[in-house]
């Protein structure tokens, strides 16, 4: 019988779930904090079920000797070693949108505590001090919100904003024109929303990309006097940052449900009156609670007992029937999807993928899936195949599917299209018999290049010189090339090359290539060719 720790606070609907399916299961939310205690134990289990008490570190990873599967009630899993998971063979699941609109409704209550002081006026009429002109507060009505990120949750608050005949305008590199008129909001760039916004709310995962969003230089471009929300994720905001605005009065009010360290017993913020501080209360509902245990609970038993795999971070969903001939191919179409995702910027409007000979044969649901969460992953980390879809949809991303005979020298590939408002990409890959996923094409160019973990993309004019180039460059700053790819379409036609690095190629070196005028445009890509 698979044995299963709840090492969180979890509704009981979990446990029971679990012991109706056949899994036996220790109930102990006391260990989730408790490092030393939990690595001591760990190795007895199959499975582990978390919030974002329990730190999943590569120390833990390591110790779990019989871990199979740990499952992160809600959506993040920031909490999670997931590339040391990945490794150990450890699948991490999640529940993409058990608390969605639970997080959306909490930073609309954090909006109206901060717009009419709640907090403090509670505590001072609670003290007998009935100081009525010291909490005069701010209307919502007619004011504009700026939501960044409008996802799942994003999207939620969007809609009670426009409910609230507040004008809402949004960033998010995803969102797309047809997307935004149907939530009723305006799509701007970020320095516009900066400067529009008397309430600004985040709704955006934690990213390379994201962190740090909320600064110095980014609050200086809002306006004086602006609220901001933070309900996602602590790292999205340099705490320091903040709380100078705050005493300044550049930021009149800010709402803090998430922290740079959790638990956070003391804070700066705490300090100041112009706070509302909650616990990271944004999922913190009975029904939410209910929604993820539920969720949770079974799709790790399901795994437990049947081989199932749904909503996983670093496994594909499919079936045990399926998986010796599929899998292969569904790490193809990811890493074909996290090519073109890598090097895109602008928002994506249309996908087409075309699967040639045998894969179109296969199950392409699964295929297509894979490819999206590929794609969207370099902007949303926890994006996964069973979200991918929903969110490539609410963005206004048009999807395509082509099966087609088989029509070259190989016996199947995937094809990914992609386009945007100002060029279309191109990609092809296959499967040889070692299972490993291939380049076979790249911007129309042929050629068989390997999937490295640490990789360099460079585009060119054909032209002598390019590859002593990029070794001159690399050797003056130290970097390893282990090896390289080229192609190009014709003599003095367009070029590409692929460095396979030891490392990820460092951002001072970068700048060198890409500030040769031999040189296109230059690209670091990082893929996970471990987990398969």
């Amino acid at each position: 019988m698979p044995r299963v720790l709840v090492s969180d606070k979890l509704s009981p609907t979990a446990v029971q779930i679990f012991k109706d399916r056949g899994v036996d299961v220790d109930y102990m939310p006391e260990v989730g904090p408790d490092k030393e205690k939990l690595l001591s134990i760990i190795d007895q289990y199959d499975g582990l079920a978390i919030r974002s008490a329990t730190k999943v570190t590569e120390k833990l990873i390591a110790a779990a000797t019989n871990l199979k599967v740990i499952g992160r009630a809600g959506i993040g899993v920031d909490n999670v070693d997931i590339p040391a998971a990945s490794r150990k063979g450890i699948i991490v699941m999640n529940t993409p949108f058990g608390n969605s609109i639970t997080t959306a409704e909490h930073a609309v209550a954090m909006m109206f505590a901060l717009a009419r002081q709640l907090p403090e006026a509670n505590a001072s009429t609670k003290a007998g001090k009935w100081e009525k002109n010291r909490f005069m507060g701010v209307e919502i009505t007619g004011k504009t919100l700026g939501v960044i990120g409008c996802g799942n949750i994003g999207s939620i608050v969007a809609t009670r904003g426009v409910g609230l005949k507040m004008h809402v305008v949004a960033f998010d590199p995803f969102l797309s024109e047809s997307r935004a008129s149907e939530l009723g909001v305006e799509k701007v760039e970020f320095d516009e929303l900066l400067a529009r916004a008397d309430f600004i709310t985040l709704h955006t995962p934690m990213t390379e990309r994201t962190k740090n969003i909320i600064n110095a230089d980014s609050i200086a471009k809002m306006k004086t006097g602006v609220y901001i929300i933070n309900c996602a994720r602590g790292g999205l905001i340099v705490e320091a940052d903040l709380v100078a605005a705050l005493k300044s009065g550049k930021v009149a009010g800010a709402a803090i449900d998430v922290f740079e360290v959790e638990p956070a017993k003391e804070s700066p913020y705490f300090d100041l009156e112009n706070v509302v501080a909650t616990p990271h209360l944004g999922a913190a509902t009975t029904e939410a609670q209910e929604n993820v245990a539920l969720q949770i609970a079974e799709q790790m038993s399901d795994y437990l007992m049947k081989g199932a795999v749904s909503n996983a971070i670093n496994m594909p969903s499919i079936t045990a029937e399926e998986a010796p001939r599929l899998k292969p191919f569904v790490k193809l179409a990811e890493v074909l999807g996290s090519f073109v995702g890598q090097v895109t910027e602008e928002p994506i409007k249309e996908v087409e993928i075309v699967f040639d000979g045998a894969t179109a044969q296969m199950n392409t649901r699964a295929l297509i899936s894979a490819a999206l969460a590929g794609l969207i992953r370099p902007q949303v980390a926890d994006v996964n195949m069973v979200s991918a879809p929903i969110m490539a949809k609410e963005r206004g991303i048009m999807l395509s599917e082509v099966k087609r005979d088989k029509s070259g020298v190989f016996d199947g590939y995937i094809m990914l299209k992609v386009t945007t408002p100002s060029m279309t990409r191109t990609i092809a890959g296959t499967c040889f018999s070692d299972g490993k996923p291939r380049f076979i094409q790249i911007k129309g160019i042929n050629l068989d290049a390997e999937v490295g973990q640490h990789m360099l993309y460079t585009t060119n004019a054909d032209a002598p010189g390019i590859i002593g180039l990029l070794g001159t460059v690399c050797g003056q700053n130290g970097v390893n090339i282990a090896n390289f790819q080229l192609g190009r379409n014709r003599p003095g036609g367009d070029a590409i090359a692929l460095l396979y690095l030891d490392a990820p190629f460092p951002e001072d070196v970068l700048a060198q290539v890409r500030a040769h005028q031999a040189i296109d445009s230059a690209k670091r890509l990082q893929f996970d060719v471990g987990l398969t």
